[in-house]
């Protein structure tokens, strides 16, 4: 167990949670610490069981799985967050995402690999359901004024590397990949990170 992915689930319902619990039993990997059934209640086993992943719903009644992912990453942000919700809409994604998700993945999708999403987001990644929608770009064509440079930085952005992390793979100082990165959200008409990243992943971008 010791060198096994703790996961807290979290969903108001008994069964979904049920369901995901026997989904996650099959992962030799993977090992779930606990059950939540309300955001306060997850909040307090985010502090006692200090689980790697927390599997959070998103729609809660009383507190949101929103509120209570941003009150435990404020604790504990070393704690990873894969959102599950039954609702496509970009609107959520992108509050996911700033609320401090690394993922968001459909839970009524048929083919739901959630052993696999809980090691793509340990493993860095972020992680968007393939099945959400897909409008076109943001604002502009895809790849719409932006470098080969710029396409690297924002591949990496989109794995969750910090502007350190990128400077140092690129050889380059975290100042220019800054630059760099406030050149691409002018270009594409973005104002927040989470927004490039959804932009990225739904482009197929770089």
């Amino acid at each position: 167990m010791r060198n096994k992915i703790s996961v807290l689930l979290v969903d108001d319902h008994s069964l979904v949670r049920r369901g995901f619990r026997r989904i996650l039993e099959d992962e030799p990997d993977i090992v779930v610490a606990g059950e939540a059934s309300d955001g306060p209640e997850a909040i307090r086993l985010a502090q006692d069981l200090r689980p790697r992943v927390i599997v959070m719903d998103c729609a809660m009644p009383g507190m949101s799985g929103l509120q209570a992912t941003r009150q435990i990453l404020a604790k504990y942000p070393q704690t990873l967050v894969l959102m599950l919700s039954m609702h496509p809409e970009e609107t959520l994604v992108r509050q996911a995402l700033e609320a401090g998700a690394r993922g968001y993945v459909l839970k009524n999708a048929v083919d739901l690999e959630l052993g696999g999403a809980i090691r793509r987001v340990v493993a860095g990644e972020t992680v968007l359901d393939s099945q959400l929608e897909r409008p076109a770009a943001l604002k502009g064509e895809p790849n719409a004024a932006l470098t080969q440079r710029e396409l690297e930085i924002l591949q990496m952005i989109v794995d969750g590397k910090s502007n350190k992390e990128i400077a140092a793979a690129l050889d380059l100082s975290a100042n220019t990949v800054a630059v760099h990165r406030a050149n691409m959200m002018d270009a594409l008409g973005i104002h927040k990170t989470a927004e490039l990243v959804v932009y990225a992943i739904r482009n197929g971008l770089p």
